[in-house]
């Protein structure tokens, strides 16, 4: 369940990216790995996309479309493809952690968007147990709603409420060829 027009996420920031792999069969790792990348604002929302690739264009095309001008920092692990991909603005507000040396130092971290990756693969493993590249993007979508509405007392009320005014999924377009991750 999608979110329209999600506000962009302010505040505390971090980013990061993840693979999710088919399964393993006969001790070989399929060649199908997605990348995931992922955005969480501390006590607050996620987003996560499939992207194509983790280069600093896709990454920094991700990061406009969901982090707002009112971001105070953006916190990230040492890949050479955050400097690339923040614009002068919020390279000024852009901290490090480098994870040979340390996963924390003071307020600076990444692990509650990591720990929203953990949740990610452990749905994959426990709850929906496959997942192809084809829906990945579907999972990702039902996850971030999961993660934002945890705390949401009528969640129930309204999941069907969105459920009975959406429309219909239609069998064509399930069933289509994968495209590319934007």
């Amino acid at each position: 369940m999608l979110e329209v027009a999600p506000e962009p996420l302010d505040g505390t920031v971090e980013i990061d990216e993840t693979y999710v792999a088919g399964k393993k069969r006969r001790w070989r790792a399929k060649g199908d790995v997605s990348v995931v990348i992922g955005i969480r604002q501390r006590n607050g929302d996620l987003r996560l996309i499939r992207a194509k690739d983790a280069k600093s264009k896709t990454v920094r095309e991700f990061i406009n479309a969901n982090v707002g001008g009112e971001v105070e920092v953006i916190l990230t692990d040492e890949s050479a493809i955050y400097p690339w991909a923040l614009d002068a603005m919020q390279k000024s507000k852009h901290k490090t952690i480098n994870h040979t040396r340390e996963y924390a130092h003071g307020d600076v971290h990444t692990n509650t968007v990591e720990s929203a990756f953990s949740l990610l693969k452990r749905g994959i493993v426990g709850t929906w147990h496959k997942v192809s590249a084809k829906h990945l993007p579907a999972y990702l979508d039902e996850m971030c709603f999961r993660f934002n509405n945890r705390k949401n007392q009528f969640l129930f009320r309204d999941t069907l409420t969105r459920l009975i005014l959406s429309p219909n999924l239609e069998y064509k377009h399930l069933t289509a060829k994968v495209q590319d991750a934007a």
